[in-house]
């Protein structure tokens, strides 16, 4: 199977609320609007998407309509630092502050307003004996 696109879903009963988290503190536009769902994408990069779904809507199986709970998304970043600051002074919750971790990692882990976590992340060298569980490849530079 070859992918031409990727992104995940994010099911509410606050589509507008919680669009316009992920525009005013990630940097996301709207391509399309409608009551029950919009698709936005990064104004910094045109493959990094996301949508927002009523989950009430008839689109989503019946049994299945629920508000999404126990997602962690990531976002990589060039400057997790100055989000931290952002996100901070706009009143964000900060679920785990900003720290380096041994595993390759500087992040903070903040939540829009579905509870949805966010972890702001920048690839660090990880430690020798994480460096270790790693492809070449995927190690930063």
């Amino acid at each position: 199977m070859k992918s031409t696109s990727y992104y995940p879903v994010i099911m509410t009963d606050d589509v507008r609320a919680t669009a316009d988290f992920y525009v005013k503190h990630l940097r996301f536009e709207p391509l399309f609007m409608s009551d029950w769902y919009m698709h936005l994408q990064s104004a910094e990069d045109e493959h990094v998407t996301l949508a927002v779904l009523d989950y009430r809507h008839e689109t989503v199986p019946e049994q299945h309509r629920a508000p999404v709970r126990g997602v962690l998304l990531n976002f990589e970043v060039e400057d997790p630092d100055r989000l931290y600051d952002e996100m901070r002074s706009a009143g964000l919750p900060i679920l785990k502050p900003i720290c380096d971790e041994d595993f390759g990692q500087r992040h903070f882990i903040t939540a829009d307003p579905n509870g949805v976590m966010i972890d702001i992340i920048k690839p660090i060298p990880p430690s020798a004996e994480f460096a270790a569980a790693y492809d070449a490849k995927a190690l930063p530079a």
